[in-house]
């Protein structure tokens, strides 16, 4: 099995010319009952050895990880990022495994940021700060050795930690600019899945999937400051503020079909379904309200999938000429 980046790799070392891998790019998109360009095919597992490798490195790493605290707390610590790192040598960088690079690359930030933070802790109030500057550079040099797609949306959410961490480190009186500042970071992680979607608008090329990573993450960033704002999360079910969020979720579904990208949509999903869930509620239908929104959530998104094209085509009419150029058509 192949992916785009072996053909680019192939070309690079002069085995396909680039004229032959685009016609059969071209011929393969034309293959019926094959995936189209818009439905945001990504590989995750390509086989139950994925899964099989998967299982076996996090009996390593949890057992690494208490054998050694028996002896020394910091060399326990130390064991994730190094196994991790040791192992992506073999299954990430020479098998080239989906699954396995993604539960590599998060223990090896993830033990980075505690190691830090374990090791910073004993000597300075400055962990988190510290902490989260160390992970978005190990997610930095992890990105350069491997280049597994979402080691850029893990490197974006240790910098955004590494931001508020910052301001609420300076700036413990202002709590109350917390979510600003972290609908600040949603917005800049956006701006940057943007411009990786825009560098390859016909989705051939793993900087697709480093979008969608992104995508991912930005949503969440920018709707719970919202939320928060709107009272919904300290319990202000009103009408009014309601149907704010279910209008902001509209805007941001034409968003993602403008963009084609549905991650942007359902990673901001469960917050509106608890929003409509609480309007059901305010509307007495107490006993079944998380069902009621199921079925008119679940009902809507999947209309959307039968006709996401359809859709596409009236939404990207609406805008001007200059930004559909930066866009997938449809």
């Amino acid at each position: 099995m192949y992916t785009d980046e072996d053909l680019d790799e192939a070309v690079q070392k002069g085995i396909f010319s680039t004229p032959s891998v685009l016609a059969f790019r071209a011929q393969f998109g034309h293959v019926p009952d094959e995936h189209s360009v818009d439905e945001e095919n990504f590989r995750m597992v390509a086989s139950f050895n994925d899964i099989f490798v998967v299982i076996a490195c996090a009996l390593l790493l949890y057992s690494s990880y208490y054998v050694l605290g028996e002896f020394n707390d910091t060399l326990s610590y130390l064991s994730a990022p190094l196994i991790a790192w040791g192992l992506s040598e073999f299954f990430v960088r020479k098998r080239k495994l989906a699954l396995p690079a993604i539960v590599l690359m998060l223990a090896f930030v993830g033990g980075i940021y505690f190691l830090i933070q374990h090791v910073v802790a004993s000597f300075s109030e400055k962990t988190y700060i510290v902490a989260s500057a160390c992970a978005a550079l190990a997610a930095f040099v992890h990105y350069r050795r491997f280049k597994v797609p979402i080691t850029v949306a893990a490197g974006a959410a240790a910098s955004a930690g590494f931001v508020i961490a910052l301001f609420i480190y300076y700036f413990p009186e202002m709590t109350d600019l917390l979510q600003a500042i972290i609908l600040i970071t949603g917005i800049a992680t956006f701006i940057l899945a943007m411009l990786w979607d825009t560098s390859d608008i016909t989705r051939t090329t793993y900087r697709t999937d480093v979008a969608f990573w992104l995508h991912l993450l930005s949503a969440p960033m920018i709707v719970h400051p919202i939320f928060s704002y709107l009272g919904i999360l300290q319990g202000n079910h009103s009408y009014a503020s309601i149907s704010m969020i279910i209008l902001l979720y509209i805007v941001m579904s034409l968003f993602s079909i403008a963009i084609d990208r549905r991650a942007f949509m359902v990673s901001s999903l469960l917050y509106v379904i608890y929003a409509l869930s609480n309007l059901f509620t305010l509307y007495g239908v107490v006993g079944y309200s998380l069902a009621a929104t199921g079925m008119c959530i679940g009902s809507g998104l999947l209309l959307l999938s039968a006709f996401w094209q359809q859709t596409r085509r009236r939404v990207l009419m609406l805008l001007p000429t200059r930004c559909r150029q930066f866009l997938p058509s449809a």
